[in-house]
């Protein structure tokens, strides 16, 4: 009877804690959920016009892309993975952390400065026709508003992420792999693609697919150049044809193709777990004369092409002009996003913070399937996430709103899509994963042992958690808020098709005046987003040196 009572305690008390987070996941799931039913939804013919018409055009755009991207950026990621992991070449140290800082700047901001650079009134062309005394359309130039051009734009912002998990492999497995095979007579190039690259590939895949779920995403590069592909399309069709349905169909297709970089992110993530050896030290070879002059403009140009030359020229336009707003508005314009921004960030750690101690306190199947659902928002394109949302909260806020203004006289617009609110709930959806995989990091580098002495030094839960764990994740806590944080600040599409009427954002008005070809002006705010940008790399550059040294 003892036992019976005590398994039905248990029981109620689980279902207790678990019932908050079932709710929360699926709030957080929601737009998921409903972007996945508009399968069977009817379009009243607009989704068979558009596959009559744009679909494969949408479809080979986006995959033309991504393969071009893939390119790219292995192209710029293996080679200095390699070489900072594997040799010494003077400033070494520098590129190691200085090849992440394209990472800071946005694509679409690459894209505007370098439109304005290497367009046919950009100086570049100017100088080659005032040198050659030639005249416009008289030679052939590269078009930057093109698919290639936008592939390479956005693999010199994200090669990053290959760049970062390509080293990590090597460090860990593949240079050891490498000097065993150049001991047994193996050529240094035969050694690297046979033995050191193949060990490696797992990391490699895993940051492909980050960087492919990123450019699947791209909705300001791909919009300013022109280029129709699944994100341009879902915002013209829920935007410009007012076809709702139609809009959540291709929102459909394209969460399947996410799906499937996931799917392979995780793999290659869990592979090169499996794979990591702690044992191994890292051979590093002494580059000299050529071999070294090769390291150093290998890991500079993407430094150069990515990070300085866009700075650089927005500095210049800045000085030059700039934002003729900068002053009161401007400042307004600043307080807008960090609200938004501070709310969510406040909000999803909290949020992670819930789910990292439910996993801590109750490791169960249903609370890792509850953190699973929680955490799908960042597989979504900002464009699918606020179709999602729009779907699911236009109806409700229309319902409230009715019931608001009949029975209380409320007249003041709508609720929840009038107002910031859907903007922090998207950014909540989106950026949770960044928050919880910080903090579950940090709480799985304490020992269960603290816990089961305090538990039997008489501590409750809430004890241990408060007065153990938390003093111990601070640092985790800082990590994840800075990346949320800093995220929300750049993201575009949720913004735009989310925010409340006049509401703008920093990253919505560089949209909006580099959109009107008006770069001079919005370099002001695009700088303000590079320089906030900057702060999660040095940060991230910290904690993985920590690691690897």
């Amino acid at each position: 009877m003892k036992i019976s009572r005590f398994t039905f305690r248990s029981a109620l008390s689980s279902c207790a804690i678990n019932i908050p987070g079932l709710l929360v996941a699926g709030l957080l799931a929601i737009p998921i959920f409903t972007v996945l039913m508009s399968l069977t939804g009817d379009s009243n013919g607009a989704w068979q016009h558009l596959q009559s018409t744009v679909l494969k055009e949408y479809v080979s755009n986006t995959l033309v892309l991504m393969l071009l991207v893939a390119a790219f950026s292995l192209m710029f990621a293996i080679p200095t993975a390699w070489l900072t992991a594997a040799t010494r070449f003077p400033g070494r140290g520098f590129f190691t952390w200085a090849l992440l800082l394209p990472l800071a700047a946005p694509p679409y901001i690459v894209a505007y400065v370098y439109t304005d650079l290497l367009d046919t009134s950009g100086p570049v062309q100017s100088s080659l026709r005032a040198v050659f005394d030639i005249d416009v359309g008289a030679f052939w130039f590269p078009e930057i508003r093109s698919i290639p051009g936008a592939a390479l734009v956005i693999s010199l912002v994200l090669y990053p992420y290959v760049y970062l998990l390509a080293r990590t492999a090597f460090m860990q497995r593949s240079t050891t792999l490498f000097g065993a095979a150049r001991s047994l007579g193996a050529g240094p190039y035969r050694a690297f693609f046979r033995i050191a690259l193949p060990a490696a590939k797992p990391a490699i895949v895993g940051g492909l697919a980050l960087v492919l779920m990123e450019t699947l995403a791209d909705f300001g590069v791909v919009e300013y150049f022109g280029i129709p592909t699944f994100s341009t399309g879902i915002y013209r069709t829920w935007f410009s044809m007012g076809e709702h349905i139609a809009a959540l169909k291709l929102a459909a297709m394209m969460f399947v193709i996410v799906c499937v970089l996931l799917f392979l992110e995780r793999q290659g993530r869990q592979t090169a777990q499996h794979a990591h050896s702690r044992d191994a030290r890292p051979d590093t070879l002494n580059l000299t004369g050529a071999p070294a002059m090769f390291a150093i403009v290998c890991c500079a140009l993407p430094i150069l092409l990515g990070f300085c030359v866009p700075t650089f020229k927005l500095i210049l336009l800045a000085s030059e002009g700039g934002d003729p707003l900068f002053g009161d508005v401007f400042v307004e314009l600043i307080q807008n996003t960090l609200t938004v921004a501070g709310c969510a960030t406040a909000i999803t750690l909290i949020l992670a913070a819930y789910f990292t101690f439910l996993q801590r306190f109750q490791p169960s199947k249903l609370s890792r399937l509850m953190v699973h659902v929680a955490t799908l928002g960042y597989a979504l394109p900002g464009v699918i996430l606020a179709v999602g949302i729009l779907a699911t909260l236009s109806p409700l806020d229309h319902l409230a709103t009715g019931f608001a203004r009949e029975h209380f006289g409320w007249n003041s617009g709508l609720i929840l899509t009038g107002t910031v609110t859907a903007i922090v709930y998207a950014y909540v959806v989106r950026f949770m994963t960044l928050a919880y995989n910080s903090t579950q990091s940090g709480m799985q580098a304490i020992p269960t042992l603290l816990d089961h002495v305090a538990r039997s030094l008489g501590a409750s839960s809430r004890q241990v958690a408060w007065r153990i764990h938390l003093p111990l994740i601070q640092r985790s806590l800082f990590v994840g808020a800075i990346l949320v944080f800093v995220d929300t600040l750049r993201e575009l599409p949720a913004t735009l098709m989310l925010r409340p009427f006049n509401f703008e954002t920093l990253a919505t008005r560089v949209y909006r005046l580099a959109g009107d070809e008006r770069l001079m002006e919005a370099s002001t705010a695009a700088l303000f987003i590079i320089v906030i940008g900057l702060v999660p790399v040095l940060v991230l550059n910290r904690f993985s040196m920590k690691t690897h040294h």
